[in-house]
């Protein structure tokens, strides 16, 4: 995706092309949210099989293999597809990934809700659209939507019982920890400490929900504020670097560019052009 944020409108003509052609599991580089307003849509997500009826959502996070088979509901089918960097909602992509994990898909209530959410797409379509759209504005109501989204979410989930259900707290608490110590260079320990537990039973936590190390969580958050940085502010290199606790430029420029395949003015004067 060369994109920092994109919105489309999937229609019966697009999902003809899809069942006509042999579609295979995949992954994406980029987070992905699929509003379904009308039709039907078969997702093979988190290693099962889902077929349901719209409205729904459906949010897969960066890396996640998945498929999707869209179908007619009534001769018809409509879709918004919502593709973002994580950098473009930094503060909420993690949390997102807590609460989708396991639950990528939604089946959601027609009714005034669902109808405010359709609203919130049809206004980012159309100020994307614009010749110079404002990325504040459309980052403000992806925010929005998410956070109605989450309120459904709630109310169609059941409770989780015994062991998922503290493996989840436990992993939401870090992600709130992490949140407000991430520019520290704090490692394991100091996060396993703030959760009263040990560094090996956080790291399984984390294994088993994002199939990542807690030490690749700090980096990837790091990371994520680096990119949203870069493209929202004029801080140096250095800076940014010395901000997330990279005392030297250089390390700072070589754990990035591992990380993404580019140095951070690589990455800056990239999004530079496409945001402009």
């Amino acid at each position: 995706m060369n994109q920092i944020f994109d919105i489309s409108v999937f229609t019966e003509e697009d999902a003809l092309k899809v069942t006509s052609s042999s579609v295979e599991p995949h992954k994406h580089d980029f987070e992905e949210l699929i509003i379904g307003v009308e039709g039907r849509m078969e997702h093979f997500i988190d290693f099962r099989t889902t077929s349901f009826t719209a409205p729904f959502v459906s949010f897969v996070t960066k890396g996640k293999v998945h498929r999707v088979k869209p179908g007619m509901n009534n001769g018809r089918c409509n879709y918004w597809v919502v593709s973002f960097r994580s950098e473009f909602i930094p503060e909420t992509t993690f949390q997102l990934y807590s609460y989708y994990h396991d639950h990528a898909d939604i089946q959601m209530k027609p009714g005034e809700c669902f109808d405010r959410m359709n609203v919130l797409c049809g206004i980012m379509y159309k100020e994307i659209k614009q010749p110079f759209p404002d990325y504040a504005v459309v980052r403000h109501l992806l925010s929005a939507l998410f956070i109605m989204i989450e309120s459904e979410r709630k109310k169609s989930l059941p409770d989780e019982k015994g062991s998922l259900k503290t493996q989840n707290t436990t992993f939401k608490n870090f992600l709130a920890i992490l949140e407000d110590n991430f520019r520290r260079p704090e490692g394991v320990e100091f996060y396993a400490e703030k959760l009263f537990m040990t560094s090996r039973n956080l790291n399984l936590i984390c294994n088993n929900i994002l199939q990542k190390s807690v030490s690749e969580l700090i980096e990837t958050r790091k990371l994520i504020e680096a990119k949203n940085l870069l493209i929202n502010s004029d801080k140096s290199i250095s800076e940014i670097g010395f901000e997330l606790g990279f005392n030297e430029k250089s390390y700072f420029t070589t754990v990035f560019k591992k990380k993404s395949g580019q140095t951070p003015s690589e990455f800056r004067d990239e999004m530079k052009k496409l945001i402009s």
